[in-house]
């Protein structure tokens, strides 16, 4: 009885430790480049080999995924709220306002 207890309490304790480590490991960052255009009068911002949550400038008006990976567009600044996914070579319209992407 103590042997099939210490079997299953260490199988637990080593599925824990591998799934804890799964998600614990650093993201890998897109490779390639994501560019966004605010006006005619400015040059593009772009963000090289992005990797997290990136707040877009006030006057953003189209974000061009040039990157190996999807982006996903928020609405919110902190990247939390539903977003649009835009694919490798894709680019999207992005709302007025205080808005962000993930890479």
């Amino acid at each position: 009885m103590r042997s099939s207890v210490r079997t299953t309490l260490g199988t637990l304790v080593g599925a824990f430790f591998l799934t804890a480590t799964a998600f614990s490991l650093p993201a890998h960052a897109a490779e390639g480049e994501v560019s966004v255009f605010s006006t005619e009068f400015g040059p593009l911002t772009t963000y090289d080999n992005p990797v997290g949550c990136h707040k877009l400038p006030l006057d953003a008006h189209v974000l061009s995924n040039r990157t190996d990976r999807p982006v996903t567009i928020y609405a919110d600044p902190f990247c939390v709220t539903p977003g649009l996914a835009v694919q490798p070579g894709f680019g999207a319209h992005v709302a007025p306002g205080s808005g962000s992407f993930s890479a």
